[in-house]
This record gives C-alpha cells, structure tokens and sequence, in this order.
C-alpha cells in the first residue's frame, strides 16, 4: 500500500516522519520525480476503479453486518 500525505508544515512533517520511525514503518519523504508521482496516481486510481467495480458487483459489507461481527466478538471475551 502507498500514502501519499502533503503535511501543511514544517513541524506536521516532523511530528508524522517521528511517528513512523517509532513504529518502523518504511517510507520515502521527499519525492520529486513526477514518474514516482504519476505511478502513485496511475495505482491509487486503480485501486479506486477496481472497488467501484466490487461494489457494482455487490461484493461488499454492509455496515450493519460489521456492527453485528464486533458485537460478537465483545460478547465472546
């Protein structure tokens, strides 16, 4: 999976590069080269293409049937 976050400030970027590195996720700051950018959107887009697609299909989870799995799962502890 792929983020890409535009932080509004020096220290919003500080505070989430920090957050990262505690949990030791991997990352790349700083990218500059319009091909990385534009790969991002082409795969973030179809990403996006491919869930409509599922929903269309009826492929999905109503919301409900989640509440009702975390009821459960409460109620088993």
């Amino acid at each position: 999976m792929s983020i890409l976050v535009n932080t509004r400030n020096e220290q919003e970027e500080k505070v989430l590069l920090a957050f990262l590195d505690s949990l030791s996720y991997k990352y790349q700051s700083g990218v500059k080269d319009e091909d990385q950018i534009k790969a991002y959107l082409d795969e973030y887009n179809e990403a996006l293409n491919q869930a409509d697609e599922e929903i269309e299909a009826g492929n999905y989870i109503k919301h409900e049937a989640v509440e009702q799995l975390f009821q459960k799962r409460r109620n088993s502890i």
